[in-house]
């Protein structure tokens, strides 16, 4: 069974205002002193981003996530703040200091006034993948399949106090980066380090850590990397994101589309942050624009051996079901809002990460 791990993103919030907050001293201190517990400053100074231990299953990953939501809760109440899991801000006052480290410092030289506006939080996912070539080959496989998760994830509908029109807001800034969205298709591991090497070379990107593909060979770890999600609002979405993508970097049942090119997979990634599970994608089988519920139905009906080998089936079954009665994280966000304003907002985004 192949192991995994999660690393989700966070921006803290004033509690009575949502404006995005920095961490101060004593809070980061106290994030640092928290050996152990996988937390860590993030790019800006009002982020905050956590990891787990490699898991095997989907109820050890909850267990750990949803003690991390806990710690980052009470952290931030002691700072008159909340900790918010969405892809981006409500309002952004686009004035924060990037968190200090040499690699944060090499990033923030490189992209100067992007910086300002980069307020952006995701979810990434690691799959255990123990070949070199191999996690190459599954990059090649998944890469199409990726604009029908993100249609199923969106949670950032909000851009400077105002709805965006976009499910996925995130996704729109980070299009804006050196080597984002969806990478080639490779022949090989030589090839996608020949890639890379070549953005370094020119000075696209600082480092290889720094690639912003939705879907990458981890530097650190021998995993295959999926960050095409926003943040998610709750543990049990995050759940969902991980068994699905864990079967289908798993799943034999999924083929290298070799034929699927960028452009219609950039555009099925456009149409997805737009317009959520409402998108018309590019279908990876055939190529023809299907609602991106039918690409889905179809992918959970090829992901189905995995799941039920995995375990996950039934999880997702109820997962599925929860988002086409609930929607997704940037629909119950817009219908918080338009209930309750800020204040709603305000206790959606508690709800997801702490008790009060």
């Amino acid at each position: 069974m192949a192991r995994f791990g999660v690393e989700e993103e966070f921006v803290l919030l004033d509690e009575q205002t949502l404006v995005p907050a920095a961490l101060s001293a004593e809070t980061r201190q106290r994030i640092l002193d928290e050996r152990g517990s996988g937390l860590t400053p993030e790019y800006l100074t009002c982020q905050l981003e956590s990891a787990t231990q490699p898991c095997r299953t989907l109820a050890e990953a909850g267990e750990q996530l949803e003690r991390t939501r806990r710690m980052l809760d009470t952290i931030a109440a002691d700072q008159g703040a909340l900790v918010a899991a969405t892809g981006t801000p409500f309002v952004s006052p686009n004035r924060f200091r990037v968190s200090p480290s040499p690699h944060y410092d090499a990033v923030s030289a490189q992209l100067v006034e992007i910086t300002r506006e980069h307020e952006v939080n995701g979810l990434h996912i690691h799959v255990e993948v123990t070949d070199d070539e191999e996690r190459v080959r599954v990059v090649n496989r998944v890469r199409a399949w990726l604009p029908a998760l993100l249609a199923l994830t969106g949670n950032g509908p909000f851009a400077h106090g105002r709805d965006s029109g976009f499910d996925s807001w995130r996704s729109i800034l980070i299009r804006r980066l050196p080597s984002s969205w969806t990478p080639p298709r490779f022949h090989d591991l030589t090839d996608y380090r020949a890639h890379v090497d070549q953005l370094v070379s020119m000075g696209a990107i600082a480092e290889a850590s720094s690639l912003s593909w939705t879907v990458r060979l981890s530097e650190r770890f021998p995993t295959v990397e999926v960050r095409v999600f926003d943040a998610q609002l709750t543990t049990e979405d995050t759940l969902l994101a991980v068994a699905l993508t864990r079967a289908l970097l798993c799943s034999d049942e999924v083929d290298d589309l070799a034929g699927t090119g960028m452009d219609g997979i950039d555009a099925s990634l456009w149409t997805a942050a737009r317009y959520g599970p409402d998108a018309r994608l590019v279908d990876p089988v055939d190529g023809e624009i299907r609602p991106a519920w039918t690409i889905v139905e179809d992918l959970l009906t090829r992901l189905q051996p995995a799941l039920e080998e995995l375990g996950d089936a039934e999880r997702v079954r109820d997962g599925i079901a929860r988002l086409r009665t609930d929607g997704t994280g940037a629909r119950r966000q817009r219908d918080a809002y338009a209930a309750k304003g800020t204040a709603g907002l305000r206790d959606l985004y508690l709800s997801g990460t702490g008790t009060r």
